[in-house]
């Protein structure tokens, strides 16, 4: 049993990741692991494959670090756009502390990813309001004034020309209406427009899968604020949970 860092969960619409992080460095000291999300991806679906990655990881410590999708406050699941509704009201983490038989700490996800491109990624020791966006299935937000986060903010359910922009400005918008890179980095540069002038942070980091393929639309980003993609890319979320339960945020 690996009893040394702390096992870092990142739960995603389509992959569960997990694995055993130095919460001071951001090393991962094993594999990242990934499991496909069970459908219906209920409580007890989402239990299973935790119990499963803690399992093939070995893991002996006494901590473990989530990032969920989702607005979470006193431990408990409070929002439910992009997961399945009975996660409404779920005390998660009285109840995954109680089944894995450890200590669980849960954050937002994008709060998790951001924490981790703050402190090892883009972010290091840059001062000033920071904006940081996780485009996947939906738009996680995680803003940080100073390296302070705010956390269980929703900038991708704001109301955004006939819906909320996570509908235009995600990745799974891009790949369901077979957007070119034209098309949606103009898209995104709208949406960060609108951020910009209701929020005027310092800079913008941009995570989720598509940072890495910043090259492709960066041409189409036009705001005079700075954009940039994150660093740590798909190891963001596993890391910033497990710094989470490192310092014991309870949120």
């Amino acid at each position: 049993m690996i009893t040394e860092g702390i096992l870092g969960i990142d739960v995603g619409a389509t992959g569960i990741k997990g694995a055993i992080v130095d919460p001071k460095t951001g090393e991962l000291l094993t594999e990242r692991i990934k499991i496909k999300t069970p459908k219906p991806a209920t409580p007890d679906a989402v239990l299973t494959v935790i119990k499963e990655l803690k399992r093939k990881l070995k893991y002996g410590g006494e901590k473990i670090g989530i990032g969920f999708p989702s607005v979470v406050k006193n431990g408990c699941v409070l929002s439910a756009a992009n997961i399945d509704k009975t996660w409404l009201s779920y005390p998660i983490v009285q109840k995954y502390s109680k089944s894995l038989k450890k200590q669980v700490y849960v954050i937002n996800d994008a709060d998790a990813a951001g924490l981790a491109e703050m402190k090892f990624g883009k972010g290091k020791k840059k001062k000033g309001f920071i904006i940081f966006l996780t485009l996947g299935t939906g738009i996680g937000s995680a803003p940080f004034k100073d390296g302070k986060l705010l956390a269980n903010t929703e900038f991708g359910h704001l109301k955004y020309k006939t819906s909320v922009a996570e509908k235009y400005a995600s990745n799974s918008a891009r790949e369901a209406k077979k957007m070119s890179w034209k098309t949606w980095g103009t898209e995104l540069n709208e949406y960060l427009k609108m951020l910009d002038f209701y929020l005027s942070p310092d800079r913008f980091i941009i995570g989720g899968g598509v940072s890495k393929e910043f090259i492709s639309y960066k041409n189409y980003i036009t705001i005079k604020t700075p954009v940039e993609p994150a660093s740590l890319q798909n190891a963001a979320g596993v890391i910033g949970a497990a710094m989470a339960a490192a310092d014991e945020m309870y949120v």
